[in-house]
């Protein structure tokens, strides 16, 4: 009895270390790939954005809509779906948030209501994509949000070329994060976030 308590010990330790090695080699490898995730985000917008057939902005901060209009104004896309709109909030509230008389909001803007998270935002963008025949669209939202919504809206369009176009808020810190634990929450979060979106394919139901 005593030999072979001894030796289920010594398998219950290897087991052990076994176990605790790859939570170790796990464990790595998210925080290397945490830093590469930082380390690849955008700093600044494209100085020469290409034109596309459509722009499609993801709400999260009247930022996004801003530099999105401003694109279209510029010519870089037919028409602008803003998606992921609070039901409560109508195209005349989105129109004050853009900066002059915009001439073109009436004719050229869609406000999508549907979406709850990025998943509901691809699926929004891909089936007003659709019913215009797009073949390229302009994807803008916040630089760190671009990897995941790049991701769920290529999936959802696989036909479609997208150019990411990314929006910067005062409030991030992307040089020096690790100095901001509000920008650091939000890093590691997204990080996740896009892990998961990687390895479920879109399934999982996390907010944007």
């Amino acid at each position: 009895m005593a030999a072979g308590g001894t030796r289920g010990q010594r398998t219950g330790w290897r087991l052990l270390r076994v176990a605790v090695g790859l939570a170790a080699l796990i464990a790595a490898a998210y925080v290397g790939g945490f830093f590469l995730f930082t380390a690849e985000l955008d700093r600044t917008p494209p100085t020469d954005m290409q034109a596309a057939d459509g722009i499609v902005a993801l709400t999260g901060g009247p930022d996004r809509i801003t530099a999105a209009y401003r694109l279209l104004e510029e010519g870089k896309g037919a028409r602008l779906l803003i998606t992921g709109v609070h039901p409560d909030v109508d195209a005349r509230s989105l129109k004050g948030i853009v900066p002059g008389e915009a001439s073109k909001f009436d004719c050229c803007v869609d406000v999508g209501h549907r979406a709850e998270n990025t998943i509901g935002n691809a699926d929004e963008a891909a089936e007003w994509v659709r019913q215009r025949d797009y073949r390229s669209i302009i994807l803008v939202t916040s630089t760190y949000h671009l990897p995941r919504a790049t991701l769920e809206l290529g999936r959802a369009m696989p036909d479609v070329e997208i150019r990411p176009y990314p929006v910067f808020q005062d409030t991030l810190h992307l040089d020096g994060w690790w100095a901001y634990p509000g920008t650091t929450r939000l890093l590691i979060s997204e990080y996740t976030k896009y892990l998961l979106t990687l390895s479920f394919g879109g399934q999982s139901s996390m907010s944007s």
